[in-house]
């Protein structure tokens, strides 16, 4: 019944589509993130649902006569250099076959991404997008959140079989990136019933991520939650809250994920630690010996691992973004990654400036400032977690886009005549 009732829902979806482009947006998200074909049992487990959507909405978005705008700023010229540099380092990468399948998965992803910022130039089209994340990427959450709960935290919280966030510790790190996006729509939304929900909601996520006993996603939680306490003004009442949350968890929590966590301390004595280490020590070799880099997968083939390994036996994934791309996309790789995620925050950090003094941006300022806070997630619990190429990552710095083009548009709507557009604007390519 899962399947014929997938198979209903998405194809019944594409004439709405072909009509409206950016139900293509949010429909692809909704099977991205929630992975409801990993859900059932039938053919649909492996069906390309999100193939069919894609192009279906790539069709509608050429064919529509809507006027389209793409931003060309510093944030999406690194961004596309470093599409650019990836297709460069697949075309010398050590096995360019493996590499070249990888590099098709990963701009498929990006293509839709990138076509977002185009179709989703609304604030209403933008919420929508927001709300789509946010409940299918909380559905894990909040079902992870009872079952802790249930279980005492016995056991771990999993993600969606064959998706980005399949492992306890990558489901742990989507969730907590996508906290802050369910604290904006709670700060938009009127509906007393809807915020207490989303309330609800946040908490179940929170106490899922602590359910995963995942150390990358803990480290990622005090980082996000001392860059909140520092931003706030009024602090004493966030540290009340989250010292109290704390020790919930202290006590509630077993002997089993205390252990985990303690041994962030003895990362020395830790087998997954060591191997860690010993799989970034292979990324900077490899690096050093090839400019471009090994290509994508380079590392993860055990003959390449032998040779740039200090223990060829040890054999581990990268399991941090920025090992992961420096092994398969060299130095230059590396360096657009991090200028990628600093212009990014710095863009942020703009929108947040320009929206300040204008009441009708005020929601804009509060989702500029939680992206903010799911960058800085990604950017700390990454340092342990492979997920250079995570959609939701790029999702991200696609909304800031849609949202600086909304806040331009508004202000030179506004003061068209005064000059002080271009003062909040510098331009539309700066």
């Amino acid at each position: 019944m899962r399947d014929i009732a997938l198979v209903i829902i998405v194809f019944g979806s594409l004439p709405f589509i072909l009509a409206r482009p950016y139900i293509g947006i949010l429909m692809w998200s909704w099977l991205g993130y929630m992975s409801p074909h990993r859900l059932a049992y039938g053919f649909a487990y492996d069906f390309p649902f999100a193939q069919i959507v894609a192009i279906t909405t790539i069709l509608a978005f050429l064919f529509n006569r809507e006027k389209k705008y793409f931003p060309v700023n510093s944030l999406t010229v690194v961004w596309l250099i470093f599409l650019a540099w990836m297709c460069i380092t697949t075309a010398f990468a050590i096995f360019p076959e493996v590499s070249l399948l990888q590099l098709i998965k990963v701009l498929k992803i990006q293509l839709v991404t990138l076509l977002t910022i185009v179709v989703m130039g609304s604030r209403e089209k933008l919420n929508l997008l927001v709300w789509v994340i946010f409940l299918s990427l909380g559905f894990y959450g909040i079902k992870g959140g009872v079952f802790t709960i249930l279980t005492d935290g016995s056991y771990r919280v999993w993600g969606p079989g064959g998706s980005f966030i399949s492992g306890n510790n990558e489901l742990a790190l989507a969730l907590l990136m996508a906290i802050p996006l369910g604290y904006y729509l709670r700060d938009i939304s009127e509906n007393i019933w809807v915020r207490q929900g989303l309330l609800i909601a946040m908490v179940l996520i929170a106490i899922a991520v602590v359910g995963s006993q995942s150390r990358g996603a803990f480290l990622a939680g005090i980082t996000m939650a001392s860059w909140l306490w520092f931003r706030r003004r009024k602090k004493l009442l966030p540290a009340v809250f989250l010292a109290l949350l704390g020790t919930g968890v202290l006590l509630f929590m077993p002997a089993e994920w205390h252990g985990r966590m303690e041994s962030i301390q003895d990362y020395q004595k830790d087998g997954s630690a060591m191997g860690r280490i010993n799989a970034w020590t292979a990324a900077i070799n490899i690096s050093k010996d090839r400019f471009p880099g090994g290509g994508f997968n380079g590392i993860n083939v055990s003959s390449v691992f032998a040779v740039y390994a200090k223990d060829p036996d040890d054999y581990h994934d990268a399991h941090s973004i920025y090992f992961e791309v420096l092994g398969d996309h060299g130095i230059p790789g590396l360096l657009l990654f991090l200028l990628l995620g600093i212009v990014a925050l710095k863009s942020c950090g703009l929108l947040i400036k320009q929206t300040l003094e204008h009441k009708e941006l005020v929601w804009l300022n509060s989702l500029a400032r939680m992206v903010q806070v799911s960058l800085i997630a990604y950017a700390a619990g990454g340092a342990f977690l492979g997920l250079a190429y995570f959609d939701l990552y790029y999702h991200l710095i696609a909304i800031i886009l849609i949202g600086r083009g909304i806040a331009e548009k508004y202000l030179q709507e506004q003061i068209p005549s005064t000059g002080l557009a271009g003062q909040k604007f510098t331009s539309r390519s700066g």
